[in-house]
């Protein structure tokens, strides 16, 4: 199996002892359809984060807990946790989004997002129907359009190989980079934190800046070790097919930060929180006057996580992407059609870029709250979506059983009252001695909290 590999980048990327690795077992059989090895990724990336968790618990003067990660509910997870009892999720994409035939190759266009949505439309002049778009793509050279919605603000993304990718400038420079940048920052007073041993981050204040799906991940999984985690969107911003599965655990408000009271309101909640995750571009937020610089001066301590779409280096740095986009631009659809004998692009079965970056996001930020403890140093710590999809593609699939389906038995026996229904989730696949992962609150609807502490 390929999961110690993944898992030694990992660890070795948050600059973890190497001794520790053998803390962490593996259960469960199958593997996830693809021609890469997804499941095996869910399972590191998820264990890794158990395992900081873990150190934080010894560090705070208990045993070292042994770590378990069941790799075939981990392969669940990857896709969706939630499963709405007597209500259904909407659809996660529009009815524009997808893969289209462009006169030489395959694109895709990303318009989730009304602005999205509108940028792409404008380019190629048609209205929000499928087959009038399909037919406007395919008089259009791929990289040409791809470049013009970009320029208009839209996301799309080509279809390259993973060799193109590779020697593309964007591909190269974000290969090169590490999997996760991570700076210390000055040390300041060390903070007073108990950390139980059963809930490990009780008290600790997440502020959560993330919107689809990474950063949410991310803070989802500080919330079942007991973080207060605090998610702020913009007024009337809503994401109906991902939200329900991430918030859970969360306190959910909203914020208008084009505003002096809301820049101001936010500003404040800055200065209390213990860890930021945000996945802002980094010009979005320096418009705000919130820069990296802005955010240590208001929170020295501050361990400062964000994630960006195509690296942090390069051309193409800063530019929007989603999981979709990243899999066509570095070479995975392409590798799946062109393995399997398809036709057209075929990802990975999942969303399995935005769920292993997540899990990335979160190891960084509870190793860094253990440094804290230990130095009182805050931290900096970044991961990009393309240098993930960079660490799943290193190894091809050894493709073994395949995953059984779903069974009752794999759900938890709870029905969580979110703010859209009952609902059950599928049991935790992640089990940190004496510290159960769970969570307190179940999944809100966004805004229904007040932004305070």
């Amino acid at each position: 199996m390929s999961v110690s590999r993944y898992l030694r980048e990992i660890w070795r990327a948050v600059h973890g002892d190497p001794a520790h690795l053998s803390r962490l077992s593996f259960t469960g059989q199958g593997e996830l359809p693809s021609v890469f090895q997804v499941t095996d990724l869910a399972a590191a990336t998820i264990g890794a984060a158990g395992l900081a968790v873990a150190e934080l618990v010894a560090l705070a003067g208990g045993a070292w807990p042994q770590v378990q990660v069941d790799r075939r509910l981990a392969s669940f997870w990857f896709g969706s946790s939630l499963r709405p009892q007597g209500w259904k999720m909407p659809p996660i994409w529009d009815a524009v989004a997808g893969d289209y035939r462009a006169a030489d190759g395959w694109i895709r266009l990303h318009t989730n997002a009304p602005h999205h949505r509108a940028a792409a439309l404008a380019v190629l002049g048609t209205p929000a129907d499928r087959e009038a778009v399909a037919r406007a793509v395919a008089g259009w050279q791929a990289s040409a359009l791809e470049a013009a919605i970009v320029e208009q603000g839209g996301c799309a993304a080509i279809m390259r190989s993973l060799e193109a990718w590779a020697g593309h400038p964007q591909g190269a420079a974000v290969n090169a980079e590490p999997l996760l940048h991570v700076a210390q920052a000055a040390a300041v007073e060390k903070p007073d934190w108990r950390i139980g041993p059963d809930r490990p981050l009780q008290g600790i204040r997440v502020l959560d800046l993330t919107r689809i799906l990474a950063g949410p991940v991310a803070t989802r999984f500080l919330a079942g070790f007991g973080a207060d985690v605090l998610r702020i969107d913009p007024p009337g911003w809503e994401e109906p097919g991902t939200v329900p599965e991430v918030v859970l655990g969360k306190r959910c408000a909203r914020l208008d930060l084009k505003t002096p009271a809301g820049l101001a309101t936010l500003e404040g909640l800055l200065q209390q929180a213990d860890v930021l995750v945000h996945g802002y571009r980094p010009e979005a937020l320096a418009r705000l006057g919130l820069d990296a610089r802005r955010r240590r001066e208001l929170n020295p301590g501050l361990v400062d996580v964000s994630l960006d779409a195509y690296g942090w280096s390069g051309p193409w740095q800063g530019r929007r992407g989603f999981d979709s986009l990243i899999q066509m631009s570095t070479g995975i659809a392409d590798a799946g059609m062109r393995r399997l004998g398809r036709d057209r692009p075929t990802p990975l079965p999942l969303q399995a870029i935005d769920h292993a970056t997540g899990y990335l996001l979160a190891t960084a930020a509870v190793r860094a709250l253990a440094q804290r403890v230990r130095t009182g140093a805050g931290c900096e710590a970044r991961a990009s979506l393309a240098r993930t999809a960079h660490l799943l593609a290193q190894f091809p699939s050894e493709q073994g059983a395949p995953l059984a389906p779903e069974t009752p038995g794999d759900l938890s026996p709870a029905i969580e009252a979110t703010g859209w229904g009952p609902a059950r989730r599928v049991r935790v696949p992640l089990a940190v001695q004496g510290a159960p992962m769970h969570w307190a609150r179940p999944a809100p609807l966004l805004g229904s909290s007040t932004p305070d502490w």
